[in-house]
């Protein structure tokens, strides 16, 4: 995974798409990568699902003219075992949300610690292992 920081509102998907397949030379249309726009924060993140070396990737977008002239910066996500989950309707217990991620539909793994934030009508899930929160 590959954030994509200070991404303009004014920058649609498609020309951030373009942009990282003339940078990576891969194609979001062959599924090489996908790209998920977070306005909320200016940003974006890439997912490469194959063997692409993000940091070489990362080095050529933050040298990239376009990249500069737009003032895009991209760096590698770190590996995490949490996760929040938004839309927790309030008084859901912890077993039930903990019984939803461990469900084979919802990914299978192995859930650690839930930490509700009712305020937010959210939790924070950890999981026993980084790929879980996939």
């Amino acid at each position: 995974l590959v954030a994509l920081e200070n991404v303009q509102e004014t920058i649609g998907d498609y020309m951030l798409i373009m942009l990282v397949e003339n940078i990576s030379g891969l194609s979001e249309e062959n599924s090489d990568f996908s790209v998920e726009m977070i306005p909320e924060i200016n940003s974006a993140v890439v997912t490469f699902p194959g063997n692409t070396a993000t940091d070489e990737f990362v080095k050529k977008f933050n040298q990239n003219r376009r990249a500069k002239q737009q003032s895009i910066t991209a760096r590698c996500l770190e590996v995490t075992k949490s996760l929040i989950a938004e839309n927790i309707p309030p008084n859901t217990p912890n077993d039930y949300i903990t019984v939803y991620f461990e469900n084979q539909k919802n990914g299978s793994a192995q859930v650690v610690d839930v930490q509700q934030l009712p305020d937010e009508g959210a939790a924070i899930v950890t999981f026993s292992d980084h790929k879980g929160n996939t």
